[in-house]
Protein backbone atom coordinates (compact mmCIF):
# COMPACT_ATOMS: atom_id res chain seq x y z
CA UNK A 1 0.00 0.00 0.00
CA UNK A 2 1.22 3.60 -0.17
CA UNK A 3 -0.33 6.19 2.29
CA UNK A 4 -0.33 10.10 1.63
CA UNK A 5 -0.01 11.98 4.77
CA UNK A 6 0.31 15.12 6.53
CA UNK A 7 0.73 15.68 9.86
CA UNK A 8 1.91 19.05 11.39
CA UNK A 9 1.38 21.08 14.69
CA UNK A 10 -2.45 22.60 14.40
CA UNK A 11 -0.78 25.95 16.02
CA UNK A 12 2.74 26.49 15.97
CA UNK A 13 5.13 28.86 17.59
CA UNK A 14 5.50 31.93 15.89
CA UNK A 15 9.18 31.93 15.68
CA UNK A 16 9.45 28.64 14.61
CA UNK A 17 6.67 27.65 12.36
CA UNK A 18 5.82 24.48 11.10
CA UNK A 19 9.10 23.01 9.96
CA UNK A 20 10.64 22.12 13.35
CA UNK A 21 8.15 19.74 14.33
CA UNK A 22 7.33 18.42 10.49
CA UNK A 23 11.04 18.02 10.29
CA UNK A 24 10.66 15.64 13.25
CA UNK A 25 8.15 13.79 11.73
CA UNK A 26 9.39 12.94 8.29
CA UNK A 27 13.10 11.65 10.22
CA UNK A 28 10.90 8.63 11.67
CA UNK A 29 9.66 8.05 8.28
CA UNK A 30 13.02 8.10 6.99
CA UNK A 31 14.45 6.34 9.52
CA UNK A 32 11.96 3.68 9.20
CA UNK A 33 13.49 1.93 6.03
CA UNK A 34 10.59 1.72 3.84
CA UNK A 35 10.45 4.07 0.92
CA UNK A 36 9.15 7.11 1.18
CA UNK A 37 9.46 10.54 0.01
CA UNK A 38 8.27 13.84 0.97
CA UNK A 39 7.15 16.95 -1.20
CA UNK A 40 5.77 20.29 -0.39
CA UNK A 41 2.84 18.93 0.74
CA UNK A 42 2.28 15.51 1.84
CA UNK A 43 4.99 12.08 3.03
CA UNK A 44 4.39 9.10 0.68
CA UNK A 45 5.28 5.93 2.36
CA UNK A 46 5.05 2.78 1.03
CA UNK A 47 4.92 -1.11 2.51
CA UNK A 48 2.62 -3.35 4.29
CA UNK A 49 -0.46 -1.85 6.18
CA UNK A 50 0.57 -2.33 9.32
CA UNK A 51 4.26 -1.36 8.95
CA UNK A 52 3.18 2.00 7.64
CA UNK A 53 0.67 2.65 9.82
CA UNK A 54 2.86 1.77 12.72
CA UNK A 55 5.30 4.93 10.94
CA UNK A 56 2.58 7.27 10.28
CA UNK A 57 1.57 6.62 14.24
CA UNK A 58 5.23 7.42 15.74
CA UNK A 59 5.17 10.60 12.89
CA UNK A 60 2.14 12.12 14.46
CA UNK A 61 3.59 11.09 17.80
CA UNK A 62 6.72 13.17 17.22
CA UNK A 63 4.49 16.48 16.19
CA UNK A 64 2.48 15.88 19.03
CA UNK A 65 5.50 15.50 21.32
CA UNK A 66 6.12 19.51 20.74
CA UNK A 67 2.51 20.68 20.24
CA UNK A 68 -0.34 20.83 21.81
CA UNK A 69 -2.91 19.86 18.83
CA UNK A 70 -1.97 18.06 15.80
CA UNK A 71 -3.10 17.70 12.38
CA UNK A 72 -3.28 14.72 10.36
CA UNK A 73 -4.16 13.90 6.98
CA UNK A 74 -4.00 10.43 4.99
CA UNK A 75 -5.19 9.10 1.77
CA UNK A 76 -4.23 5.60 1.51
CA UNK A 77 -4.10 3.24 -1.99
CA UNK A 78 -4.65 -0.03 -0.99
CA UNK A 79 -3.96 -3.04 -3.77
CA UNK A 80 -2.51 -6.12 -2.46
CA UNK A 81 0.15 -8.13 -4.60
CA UNK A 82 1.84 -4.93 -5.93
CA UNK A 83 5.04 -3.12 -4.46
CA UNK A 84 7.39 -0.08 -6.16
CA UNK A 85 4.33 1.81 -6.92
CA UNK A 86 5.51 4.44 -4.92
CA UNK A 87 7.81 5.27 -8.43
CA UNK A 88 5.68 2.59 -10.85
CA UNK A 89 2.71 4.93 -11.09
CA UNK A 90 5.10 8.15 -12.10
CA UNK A 91 7.02 6.29 -14.55
CA UNK A 92 3.86 5.24 -16.01
CA UNK A 93 2.74 8.72 -16.69
CA UNK A 94 6.06 9.51 -17.90
CA UNK A 95 5.99 6.72 -20.25
CA UNK A 96 2.67 8.26 -21.47
CA UNK A 97 3.67 11.91 -21.87
CA UNK A 98 6.93 10.98 -24.16
CA UNK A 99 4.74 9.39 -26.45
Amino acid sequence: MIVAFSVAPASADPDEGMSAAVAEAVRVVRESGLPNETNSMFTLIEGEWDEVMDVVKRATEAVSSVAPRTSLMLKADIRPGYTGQLSAKVDAVERRLAE
